[in-house]
């Protein structure tokens, strides 16, 4: 283990391609941050560089696959921007420097937990940014990383955003997220794939299916406070 993974408990992984990053200096001191920066033409000082490939899913899995061995206890993963899908970021990440074992194994971080079918008809196909309308193969995808079938409903939290310790982590070997990692840049869309089961990725229940009871959407805080105060980022 590195001197800063004993140090911190608890490391802050940011992936960033343009997004301001004065928000970290409201994170706790208690907590390590790593920036990972895409944007050759505007780096942040101190960033790792990396190529800006496979979104955040790519910045995700470099890091486990370079800090395997030297991981934090437990590592929150974010985008440059965490606001728009978990606004109490900072209220989370002040509780759980306060109390790291409040974070447990494994912690999704946003307000909406959605539900997409194994070939994105339910949500990425309607989405907004998706402009030509097509499907998002998370069947194939699941057969790429698992080489098994995969569910036909796939329950997230919205934003690519967690918290998960180290021990849930080395479940998986480090060549795991080596193919992981390469899927990220060889197969169609796999961030969005990746957002999607980032649980089942680290090989655990993110949402618990009995509480869940067969809702496929779950409004976790009330989205006229999300509107509000996601505008003041």
């Amino acid at each position: 283990m590195n001197a800063s993974a004993a140090r911190f408990p608890i490391e802050l992984v940011v992936a960033r391609y343009h997004e301001p990053l004065n928000w970290l200096r409201k994170v706790p001191k208690t907590v390590q941050i790593t920036v990972y920066d895409k944007h050759e033409r505007d780096p942040y000082p101190g960033a790792v560089p990396l190529p800006n490939v496979g979104r955040e899913a790519h910045t995700y899995l470099h890091h486990l696959v370079t800090r395997y061995d030297s991981l934090a206890e437990w590592t929150v993963f974010c985008q440059g921007k965490p606001f728009d899908h978990a606004y109490d970021f900072h209220h989370q990440l002040r509780a759980f420097a306060a109390n790291p074992a409040d974070i447990g194994s494994f912690r999704w971080l946003g307000h909406i937990i959605d539900t997409d079918d194994d070939q994105g008809e339910r949500l990425f196909r309607q989405w907004s940014k998706n402009d030509d309308q097509r499907g998002l193969d998370i069947r194939g995808f699941h057969r790429a990383l698992f080489g098994s079938e995969g569910p036909g409903l796939y329950s997230f939290v919205l934003g690519a955003q967690f918290a998960v310790h180290r021990d849930v982590i080395r479940q998986r070997s480090v060549a795991f997220y080596e193919r992981a990692l390469e899927l990220t840049v060889t197969f169609p869309d796999a961030a969005h794939c990746f957002e999607r089961t980032w649980d089942r990725v680290l090989g655990v229940v993110g949402i618990d299916p009995v509480w869940l009871n067969g809702r496929l959407t779950v409004y976790l805080k009330p989205v006229r406070k999300v509107e509000q105060e996601t505008s003041n980022h």
